[in-house]
């Protein structure tokens, strides 16, 4: 039989070795979120979405982990978009013409030749025109934007100089599956082909499609340059991501939780942004020094051909925030 004093003593080394393995517990108990996107691992979007899994972490003491999923491994874009309902992700980075599925106006970005530059980028991000589309977009799925994030200007590339609207006539061009990139081949008689972002590379090698269009960084990090010879310098849209959280886990996260998830997102973005930006402005030379064609373009014509168009009345923004965005920055 052990005496009262051993029982004690034994019941306190049993309740500090409890101690331990429930500290230890909550530990490892961390919330996971999940952040999804289609881009390569290379990317700067990725390695932004890396940065701020780590901040989000140290900021929460390690309350929560962000695991980030490049390169369409939680599926495409649309079904990504999708996953915030059902659950299956936390966090997306995703294009505005995907997300404006569920709330149409918040697509106006991606509209051909309606941002002329970074700049004019910059002060829409900041605007309180931007404010409100994020607003009617979380109105619409419960679902909140926190950041904005640049994605460069999208330009052809094709095995055939592109110069004139002339030159796109027939010609079979990838474009993400999303009815606002339809517009500009539209426009100029060419055959926009929606294709999954994944599948791209593979279908320019075999000629499946004679031509895409991407932002120079993404046609660095993707490798279409590789089979494809002219990089022809349309600039017809000028692109953005947003960052997406689902409703359901900013719920979770909880007030305070949200706020410092919101400021780490916005941070990423603005590295990304940034990056992509200095990135543009030396890849011309890089892509030649590869052996590519480089082809200035008089955008002119080009925007010509699509400016009907972007005040006709299937567009779905309305006509004052058209003036709201054009005016900014000016």
């Amino acid at each position: 039989m052990i005496n009262r004093k051993q029982f004690l003593s034994a019941a306190s080394g049993f309740v500090a070795a409890a101690s331990i393995l429930t500290g230890a517990t909550l530990t490892q108990a961390a919330e996971v979120l999940k952040w999804a996107h289609v881009y390569e691992a290379g990317s700067p979007y990725n390695t932004a979405a890396l940065w701020a899994a780590e901040e989000f972490k140290k900021r929460t003491d390690g309350r929560y982990e962000i695991q980030v999923f490049p390169a369409s491994s939680l599926g495409k874009e649309v079904d990504i978009n999708e996953g915030l309902a059902i659950g299956s992700v936390d966090m997306i980075y995703t294009g505005p013409a995907f997300a404006a599925r569920s709330y149409g106006p918040l697509a106006i970005s991606d509209y051909p030749f309606i941002l002329r530059d970074f700049d004019h980028w910059k002060a829409y991000r900041d605007s309180d025109l931007f404010q409100e589309m994020s607003a009617g977009y979380k109105d619409a799925t419960g679902h909140t934007i926190t950041g904005l994030v640049y994605y460069g200007a999208r330009h052809v590339t094709s095995n055939k100089p592109i110069l004139t609207p002339a030159d796109m006539e027939g010609l079979k061009i990838r474009v993400p599956n999303a009815p606002v990139y339809v517009m500009f081949p539209e426009a100029v008689d060419a055959n926009p082909t929606p294709m999954a972002f994944s599948e791209v590379y593979l279908a320019l090698q075999q000629g499946v499609v004679d031509a895409q269009e991407n932002p120079l960084p993404t046609i660095q990090f993707k490798k279409f340059y590789e089979v494809q010879k002219h990089i022809n310098l349309t600039g017809h849209i000028i692109n953005s991501l947003v960052t997406i959280v689902s409703g359901s886990t900013m719920d979770k996260l909880g007030e305070a939780d949200a706020a410092i998830l919101t400021a780490v997102t916005q941070e990423a973005a603005a590295r990304a942004s940034n990056e992509i930006d200095a990135a543009e402005q030396s890849l011309a030379e890089w892509f030649e020094a590869q052996g590519n064609v480089v082809n200035k373009v008089d955008r002119g014509p080009f925007m010509k051909a699509v400016e009907p168009r972007l005040t006709a009345d299937d567009v779905p923004y309305t006509l004052e925030q058209f003036k709201r965005f054009v005016a900014l920055g000016q």
